[in-house]
């Protein structure tokens, strides 16, 4: 046995043939200018994304609407001019699977995880990607549910065989810049995490990266064997709370989120669906887990770090060996 160490208040109609079947209509109600503007934005619509990540799944396993999907599904900008969509789904082994994209004529999102029940500690799948006419910013990973920095053999098990496949999307998307030592705590030795000016050539290589890792995932999430272990079944439930609890409120996507909708419907958002699981999973409070986060008064720190360190450059070597005297 491993040892363990560690939106609310509105709903609205799912529009017709939002869901057929488990496949997902993706069809857009814009003008034709619009798209034309969009295009400008992005080269491959972050709609592909989430549709071959859905057919990929459906192949694999018998996937279905989760309940959430009833209310959140589709809602409008304060402004009433943007719609964001969200998407969610459930199967055998995999506890929520769930998009989140918006799409404006200057900037597109897209938000989508997929998290294993907590008989399993497989990694959860990450993709978030914002972009604009100017930059890229992108994050794509196989976060770990466990610490692979001081769990080896955690490492050993869902990332040796992946390192191949991490160094070859790192060296066409460069790391970023600087990372907070707090995320890296979140991130595994195959994580993308890149920023790059739009062109259709860095398009198709992430969405050759985002069909890679998230089939890498599938596999993985297929091979996976129950556990049986109370004691570790609870270890996993704990890490995957952590992980949620951390997201809701650190989440760098809030500000986008709260500036579409307004703040009490974001949180909404980030808590109860995009990290949904906060309210089931566990009872730990955010200061609980990270109490070098609170306050005198205590109430926590809005910083996104408090370390005071952070990594210009990918701090993991070529065979997945953390190597932390690289940061800054």
């Amino acid at each position: 046995m491993e040892s363990c160490s560690s939106l609310r208040g509105f709903c609205v109609t799912v529009k017709p043939g939002l869901l057929k079947s488990v496949g997902v209509s993706f069809g857009t109600h814009s003008s034709w200018r619009r798209k034309r503007a969009f295009f400008q934005v992005s080269a491959i619509s972050f709609q592909k994304f989430i549709q071959f990540a859905l057919n990929e799944t459906k192949r694999q396993t018998h996937l279905v609407p989760s309940p959430l999907q009833v209310k959140f599904n589709t809602v409008n900008s304060m402004d009433g001019k943007t719609e964001l969509q969200m998407l969610s789904f459930q199967a055998s082994k995999i506890r929520l699977l769930r998009s989140l994209s918006i799409e404006t004529e200057a900037m597109q999102v897209l938000d989508f995880a997929a998290f294993p029940e907590p008989e399993f500690d497989v990694p959860i799948f990450c993709a978030n990607f914002f972009a604009t006419t100017n930059t890229n910013i992108m994050v794509l990973d196989l976060n770990p549910l466990h610490d692979v920095i001081s769990r080896a053999d955690y490492k050993e098990r869902y990332y040796k065989s992946l390192m191949s496949l991490g160094l070859k999307y790192s060296e066409l998307l460069p790391w970023g810049g600087k990372l907070t030592g707090e995320s890296l705590k979140f991130f595994s030795p195959i994580v993308i995490w890149t920023r790059f000016t739009p062109s259709q050539d860095k398009y198709e290589v992430l969405y050759s990266a985002f069909m890679d890792y998230y089939e890498a995932w599938l596999g993985l999430i297929n091979r996976a064997v129950a556990e049986t272990d109370a004691s570790q079944i609870m270890c996993n439930r704990e890490a995957q709370h952590r992980y949620l609890t951390w997201r809701a409120e650190k989440d760098p996507g809030h500000g986008v989120l709260k500036k579409f909708i307004g703040e009490t419907m974001a949180k909404d958002v980030l808590r109860n669906f995009l990290f949904n699981g906060i309210d089931e999973l566990g009872s730990r409070t955010f200061l609980d887990y990270f109490p070098e986060y609170r306050r005198e008064d205590g109430t926590i720190n809005e910083k996104r770090s408090v370390m005071g360190k952070s990594f210009e450059n990918r701090p993991w070597d070529t065979k997945g060996n953390f190597i932390g005297d690289h940061s800054k």
